[in-house]
């Protein structure tokens, strides 16, 4: 047969598959979420998402110290407090766990970019993301709590603050906040289409976050959604987000391609820790590869448009760039 076309003349060998390679992945869009949690000596692996840990702030220079040579840049704190109560009070105490991580990881890499997710869930003693009103979060009331916790956080050395609370209106409260407060270069990154979700289960365990009553549905989104989807990120834009995040990602990835497709500020996506645990499974059991696997998925949430990937498999995804597997 005479063919003019062949698309398999570009796929030939390794070297002309690179040439032509559409997508392309680099260490420096990868964030690394790390927990860090009270006490001394700790480094405490979490049971639902082997190898990954919770830190005391002794022991973070350490781990950091790893993903710098790794060639990761950027990290997202989580905090563990000791004590928790109503209002979620320790989140924006000036000795609080995150704020004392900041302090150690700006003293001992000044140079590593330090994002800090700003909620209450963790430091409430109920488990929610705000302010309670009997039994349900009061979104006004919620949001100058998560202005206090933003300001808090940068005023310890955070570069960027990422609020997943999901109250309408907290970017703009954020925002002002610090503009006030003279952080007016400080960007903001939104979990602005955050879905309530099954994967997130690992997580709960690892921050002693899941909620004790109810679930989070009046505030985070049904995921049969797409269409509040772009409406949430249009709110979070005009209120001054700069980064605009999907999470979960694996099962999201319409939703990354379409607010790309939509908005021209850079997009995240967060693969979380129930797709991390999951694939981990699977290649326990032997039915997948972990490494073909990881690379795979981290090529479809760029694919689809993310321009940045928060992914508990971030240190071993730069190794897999170093070593060609993906790239």
């Amino acid at each position: 047969m005479d063919f003019i076309i062949r698309p398999r003349r570009l796929r030939k060998d390794q070297t002309i598959r690179d040439l032509v390679r559409e997508t392309r992945i680099s260490k420096k869009s990868l964030i690394y979420p790390l927990f860090v949690k009270e006490g001394k000596q700790i480094i405490e692996e979490i049971p639902s998402m082997e190898g990954q840990y919770r830190y005391s702030v002794d022991m973070l220079p350490k781990e950091l110290e790893q993903i710098r040579k790794a060639g990761i840049g950027c990290v997202l704190f989580f905090g563990i407090p000791d004590n928790k109560d109503e209002y979620g009070s320790g989140a924006w105490q000036e000795n609080g766990i995150v704020q004392k991580a900041l302090q150690v990881a700006k003293k001992e890499f000044p140079d590593l970019y330090c994002i800090t997710d700003v909620c209450m869930c963790e430091y409430t003693s109920h488990g929610h993301c705000g302010i309670l009103n009997g039994k349900s979060v009061d979104n006004d009331k919620t949001l100058a709590v998560l202005s206090k916790i933003a300001l808090s956080h940068v005023q310890a050395g955070a570069d960027m603050v990422a609020p997943s609370d999901m109250m309408d209106g907290r970017i703009l409260a954020i925002r002002q906040t610090l503009d006030q407060n003279g952080y007016i270069e400080i960007p903001i990154m939104s979990y602005a289409i955050k879905y309530s979700s099954a994967f997130y289960g690992p997580f709960r365990e690892a921050a002693g976050s899941a909620p004790s009553f109810g679930d989070r549905k009046s505030y985070q989104m049904d995921f049969h959604n797409k269409k509040e989807a772009i409406k949430e990120a249009a709110l979070d834009v005009e209120q001054g987000a700069d980064i605009l995040m999907v999470k979960p990602a694996l099962s999201y990835l319409d939703i990354v391609q379409k607010i790309s497709d939509t908005f021209s500020v850079p997009i995240a996506a967060y693969s979380v820790s129930g797709e991390y645990s999951m694939v981990k499974a699977a290649a326990h059991a032997g039915f997948l590869e972990e490494a073909a696997t990881v690379c795979e998925m981290a090529t479809g949430v760029f694919r689809a448009g993310a321009d940045i990937l928060i992914t508990y498999y971030a240190k071993e995804l730069a190794r897999w760039i170093d070593e060609g597997r993906i790239g």
